[in-house]
């Protein structure tokens, strides 16, 4: 035999509630922002799905029965529990509040974290964030960095957490001019290429082969001079995919090239403070959601 169960409908809580504290049908809408036609119905509707009277009608208004005072006395109790977690739930979000200084190069913060900022900030509007578009390691304990996103896996520090969280894919690109350009030829061109402080990224080790006696035009580690360059058909230049995705420029190697991994880190005394463990999992999370537009395999 199948134990019959009442259907709660939980806006029936409010009404209630409503009608208990204002005794009568028209302050009881007021309160609500609805008409009296609808609380009379709405009210029905809640008695005949409880199977009880909840309340009688007498000149000094609505009176709650028996029924409907244990109704209105499990109802308030719903209410404060509901209030309680909406007020733990602001002073959460409210301690993930500071500043929160985040250094990449300029690729990653300009091309792909400052689009999404809007969404942390929505979610933690009190955090103030800090950025330090600079690829020199920064000191965590000196206050210069709280998180880093490095494109080359850091040496071992005792001191330093640190994990892989994607890839940057990155191609060869150039002016249309040079879009007929084979590989073949490439060694005959003009380069564009990065200062000593990337010479050991895998990428750049692989032009070094690809291209041997490369003609270098410029260097330049800031990712939009290089993207300004090419545009200006000064040469050939590995530039991230992300960074190149609105520049008007050929693509001129078809094969993947080496990506570069990226790591964030922090120091693993910071772990202990919030802002800081948020901003690192927020960060984590949406590089793993874009991983395919950050390899340069979205949409293809």
């Amino acid at each position: 035999m199948v134990k019959h169960r009442t259907r709660v409908d939980w806006n029936d809580l409010p009404l209630l509630l409503a009608i208990a504290r204002e005794g009568r049908l028209r302050a009881a809408s007021k309160a609500l922002g609805v008409d009296s036609s609808t609380v009379s119905r709405r009210l029905a509707a809640a008695e005949e799905r409880l199977e009880a009277q909840l309340f009688t009608r007498d000149l000094d208004g609505y009176q709650p029965t028996d029924a409907g005072l244990a109704v209105v006395e499990a109802a308030e109790e719903i209410e404060r529990k509901v209030h309680a977690l909406f007020q733990e739930a602001r002073q959460t979000a409210g301690d993930v509040s500071g500043p929160v200084r985040i250094t990449s190069v300029d690729a990653l913060l300009s091309d792909w974290l400052v689009p999404r900022l809007p969404g942390l900030l929505d979610l933690y509007p009190q955090l103030e964030i800090k950025l330090i578009p600079e690829n020199r390691r920064l000191s965590f304990s000196r206050g210069e960095a709280d998180l880093a996103l490095r494109l080359s896996r850091p040496d071992e520090d005792a001191a330093i957490r640190m994990r892989r969280v994607g890839s940057l894919g990155a191609a060869i690109y150039g002016h249309q001019k040079f879009a007929h350009i084979g590989r073949e030829a490439w060694g005959q061109q003009p380069w564009l290429l990065y200062n000593d402080d990337l010479a050991d990224a895998s990428p750049m080790r692989w032009i070094a082969k690809a291209a041997p006696n490369a003609r270098v035009q410029l260097r330049s580690s800031a990712i939009p001079i290089l993207v300004e360059a090419c545009k200006a058909g000064l040469g050939l230049a590995l530039l991230p995919c992300i960074s190149v995705a609105n520049a008007g420029l050929a693509r001129l190697s078809a094969e993947d090239l080496p990506g570069l991994d990226i790591w964030l880190l922090s120091h693993r005394e910071t772990a202990a403070i919030k802002r800081f463990r948020v901003v690192a999992e927020w960060l984590a999370a949406q590089l793993m959601a874009d991983q395919a537009l950050l390899a340069g395999t979205a949409g293809s």
